[in-house]
């Protein structure tokens, strides 16, 4: 019988929580025992569960993320889920296992678990596609903060993405959404194989490209430059799925 890393959600966010639920839902070797929308309610239940793991939000009233870590002897292993990047930091300065900044995605989430999986001395870990149901270079679908909401969105309706200053475009089958990430940021969270990088201003999903011409890519009606600083990564990509 596989062993289990039992676990806790604590997190002020309704929806934040359900995403977490259904990521540990997708992983057999994760058992959650119990979600929660702060510390003090956790700790009523802690005693008697002794959970192996919490994963953490940090911005929360009465008890915040960080001080309830501070506070937790004996201690779990804990991964912080947030979406501020500034209390990186002081949360490693505690001995945090993983820092996961929102949104992030089902295969980001399952690299962290994997690896406190196979630190606590486990035999065989089950890959990625096992535990998804799906081919283990990546996942069906993102979540992304747009505005005051987190937003579902299906990555195989993405057509390209577009840098506006601060901000990316996302353009899909059925709208487009702002959303306050970087290029890099975003690529931590997309399947490698199936997007690229052709400008400095432009990312794509290569299955959605119609054709090349003249270093121009057509999706559709839109045309997206390819510069030079990409091209030969694009171009070789496009040889190594061909």
């Amino acid at each position: 019988m596989m062993r289990k890393l039992t676990c806790y959600i604590i997190d002020d966010e309704p929806l934040a929580q359900e995403i977490l639920e259904e990521y540990v839902a997708k992983v057999p070797f994760l058992e959650l025992q119990g979600t929660f929308m702060s510390p003090m309610e956790a700790a009523a239940q802690m005693d008697r569960d002794k959970p192996g793991l919490l994963f953490l939000d940090v911005n929360m009233p009465n008890l915040d993320g960080l001080t309830f870590v501070s506070m937790l002897n004996p201690r779990p292993m804990i991964i912080l889920t947030t979406a501020y990047d500034q209390y990186a930091l002081k949360a490693f300065d505690l001995e945090v296992k993983d820092y996961l900044l929102k949104p992030f995605s089902f295969e980001r989430f399952y690299q962290g678990v994997l690896r406190l999986y196979q630190e606590s001395g486990v035999e065989r870990v089950p890959t990625l596609g096992e535990t998804a149901g799906e081919p283990a270079y990546g996942q069906e679908y993102l979540f992304l903060k747009v505005g005051h909401r987190i937003q579902k969105v299906s990555i195989r309706d993405i057509l390209y993405i577009e840098g506006m200053r601060d901000y990316l475009m996302i353009h899909t089958t059925r709208e487009g959404l702002m959303t306050l990430l970087s290029f890099a940021q975003l690529e931590e969270l997309l399947p490698a194989p199936h997007f690229a990088r052709v400008h400095r201003s432009y990312m794509v999903a290569i299955d959605k490209i119609d054709h090349i011409e003249r270093n121009r890519i057509w999706i559709g009606k839109q045309t997206i430059p390819i510069s030079n600083t990409y091209s030969d990564g694009f171009y070789k990509k496009l040889r190594g799925l061909g």
